[in-house]
């Protein structure tokens, strides 16, 4: 990595991914977060600059039947959850934003989910 970090060598490749993909109101951003415990989503309109929502492996619904957070089965039902929730909302279609993070193991594990789900990317 040189003189960068991993931290600064993720936000280098955030920035990247972010200068490309927008969510408005219409198609939304679904933006992950990893943790090494746990995994959060957050469904983002950047042009209301808002939350739509927010799910993670710290949600009640999820808390009960995941044992650990930090793991690929977790990061599916976190992706199962949040497109439950944005089929609630009338959500359909986003765009999905890894974050930086590299597209593999419990990130693309959050993806599969939300796509059985029924959200399209």
């Amino acid at each position: 990595m040189g003189r960068f970090g991993r931290q600064d060598a993720r936000v280098l490749r955030q920035g990247r991914v972010r200068k490309r993909v927008r969510g408005t109101a219409a198609r939304p951003r679904l933006s992950i977060f990893r943790s090494d415990k746990h995994m959060y989503v957050q469904v983002i309109s950047d042009d209301e600059r808002t939350t739509l929502l927010a799910v993670s492996t710290l949600t009640p619904e999820l808390r009960t039947q995941v044992a650990k957070g930090g793991t690929v089965e977790a990061a599916k039902q976190v992706g199962l959850l949040a497109a439950k929730r944005c089929q609630e909302k009338g959500i359909t279609r986003v765009v999905f934003d890894r974050n930086g993070f590299l597209y593999h193991g419990r990130v693309k594990a959050v993806a599969e989910g939300a796509r059985e789900g029924g959200l399209e990317f």
